[in-house]
């Protein structure tokens, strides 16, 4: 929420001071913010004194606009910036100073509007800066349609900024809509405007001349300078990266022009990030969901780990979910178990006497033997150090029992590999190296470190860290990736680099004579960046299922990479 609202304010102040940064030498310019609520625009730039020459207008429902400007009148702060507010409003204009006009009028009602802007002294012939902020997709699409050509025709030199949610279709624009309908405040213009592109064909079509648009996260990485981008990602101990670039992804802000000389573009990045049209489908897969059990509370949850314990059996820990009713940290086991090919599922019986488990999440879990596994890792909350390493013991012909009698003892283990532990979002996978058995540590991040790109061997029949020489070029650090084992080495595809961008770089680390080489794994046409999926070989081939990518419309189903030609083909989920 906080990155939410910051990146938000930080795209309007943005493109607001550039307009008065590029209309300095005019004598005179004006902003019009439509619904402009109880926003403290003109308060802050006119602290920092941005407005010499700047007259602001903002414009909301009556109602609105009457508690604003009793707000104003009542704090000695606010009206001693907006100078002498002339005792009550008087009509449509609820508080006025030498330049700040507060009008109480409904935007649908253009001629109605026009009237009391030039009533409170709007000239459409200087320079206009139009906002309106998650403002016009509440209207009608007529009526907001009506409103931006009008700025377009009545103002000669005149720039809208335009912040509002798109791509409506996916699961997360779904709930997106569900949210704002359940306030009565339905998003309106996103069946006709669903995405960047539909948006910039409005206002060009409208009368604009120039129009730039681009989402939260390419704003962000393209037009938010690098130190400030640290700055932001320093202030507080944050681990939200999947939450964070979906709903960057369901924004955008716009801006348009027209008569101004040069134009108008503030949305000129700073560094280029390749755009990415819709993703070419190869196909679709079917996915068969185990109806009876895909509503499972046990099964909603994520950052769990989900592991084939052996054969037709998978065990699930971990993560955040629903537990008795309440969102949190799922303490709870989860096992699934295929008998005579149908999929039954039940809580595990736990026993940790001294709740060694706790709650944890982004661990790992890899299986040492038929009736033993191993946990690495993982967090609470992000701002405490990572957690170390347990056992899980369990019953080697669990298979044979019914989902809710499998016990699972959860067993302290101290070990002198624990310090390689204390990471999350990071991957164990299985080497073998000379004939023995290895778990590959790899990357992740902690509460010091926010992306590791170290890693350690662990032995596996004592779990101490062993120093086995490693050659070739390192990967760039990352987390959240994927890493799976093939010909007794590694495969690590996408996860999320020093920057918070998402990765497309596949490696495998092979063994050689004298350890293991690292070797990139070219692929065409590129991986799309893409982290927090899953992967699993099969065949020749590898699969990445799912996941968070950025600056695509679609939403990640199946990528499979040919390991032989390094071929790779994307594939919808139905």
């Amino acid at each position: 929420f906080h990155r939410g609202y910051y990146i938000r304010a930080r795209a309007v102040d943005h493109c607001v001071q550039d307009f008065l940064l590029k209309t300095q030498s005019h004598p005179r310019t004006q902003i019009l913010s439509l619904g402009a609520g109880f926003d403290s625009l003109y308060f802050r730039l006119k602290d920092l004194g941005l407005l010499r020459h700047t007259v602001v207008y903002e414009v909301d429902f009556p109602n609105v606009a009457r508690q604003k400007a009793a707000l104003i009148k009542r704090m000695e702060e606010l009206s001693a910036l907006v100078g002498d507010t002339g005792g009550e409003g008087s009509g449509v204009i609820t508080c006025s100073g030498e330049d700040y006009r507060l009008l109480g009028v409904d935007l649908s009602e253009l001629s109605e509007l026009e009237r009391a802007l030039k009533e409170a002294g709007l000239d459409t012939d200087i320079p206009t800066l139009f906002i309106a902020e998650v403002v016009l997709t509440y209207m009608d699409n007529s009526r907001s349609d009506a409103l931006v050509r009008w700025a377009a025709e009545r103002f000669s030199r005149a720039c809208f900024l335009l912040y509002e949610q798109m791509h409506p279709g996916d699961p997360f624009g779904r709930v997106m809509q569900q949210h704002f309908s359940q306030m009565s405040s339905a998003l309106r213009s996103l069946a006709r405007y669903p995405d960047c592109e539909a948006q910039q064909r409005r206002f060009l079509e409208k009368g604009w001349t120039e129009c730039s648009v681009m989402d939260m996260n390419e704003f962000f990485t393209c037009c938010t300078p690098e130190d400030e981008q640290q700055r932001v990602q320093a202030l507080e101990p944050f681990d939200e990266y999947e939450e964070w670039h979906l709903k960057c992804s369901h924004y955008f802000v716009l801006t348009a022009s027209k008569g101004m000389e040069p134009p108008w573009t503030p949305l000129l990045p700073n560094v280029t990030v390749p755009r990415r049209g819709p993703v070419r489908m190869a196909g679709s897969v079917p996915a068969a969901a185990c109806a009876v059990h895909s509503g499972s509370a046990g099964l909603r949850r994520y950052g769990h780990r989900s592991v084939l314990i052996k054969p037709n059996v998978i065990l699930t820990t971990g993560g955040f979910g629903e537990e008795d009713g309440q969102h949190c940290r799922v303490r709870s086991f989860h096992v699934l178990i295929k008998r005579a090919g149908c999929w039954r599922a039940g809580c595990v019986k736990k026993e940790s006497p001294d709740q060694r488990w706790g709650e944890r999440l982004y661990h790992t879990v890899s299986c040492l033997s038929n009736s033993l596994a191993l946990v690495v890792g993982g967090r609470t909350s992000p701002s405490r150090a990572g957690l170390g390493m347990l056992q899980l013991r369990f019953p080697e012909s669990c298979g044979a029992l019914d989902p809710d009698d499998v016990t699972v003892e959860v067993v302290s283990l101290p070990s002198s590999a624990e310090p390689a532990a204390l990471r999350w979002r990071h991957s164990t996978t299985e080497v073998m190296f000379k004939g023995e058995k290895y778990l590959f540590l790899y990357g992740g991040r902690s509460a010091k470190e926010p992306v590791l790109g170290d890693w350690y061997f662990l032995h596996t029949p004592e779990l101490s860290c062993t120093a086995i020489p490693v050659e070739g070029p390192a990967p760039e650090s990352r987390h959240s990736h994927s890493a799976c084992g093939w010909k007794g080495g590694v495969l690590v595809a996408g996860g999320l680099g020093a920057a918070e961008q998402p990765l497309g770089s596949v490696f495998f680390l092979r063994e050689v004579e004298r350890g293991f080489q690292w070797q990139t794994v070219e692929t065409h046409p590129p991986l799309i960046p893409r982290y927090s999926h899953t992967a699993h070989v099969h065949g020749e081939k590898l699969l990445l299922v799912g996941g968070v990518w950025c600056h695509s419309p679609s939403v990640p189903g199946v990528t499979v990479v040919d390991l032989m030609t390094g071929l790779c083909l994307d594939y919808a989920v139905d």
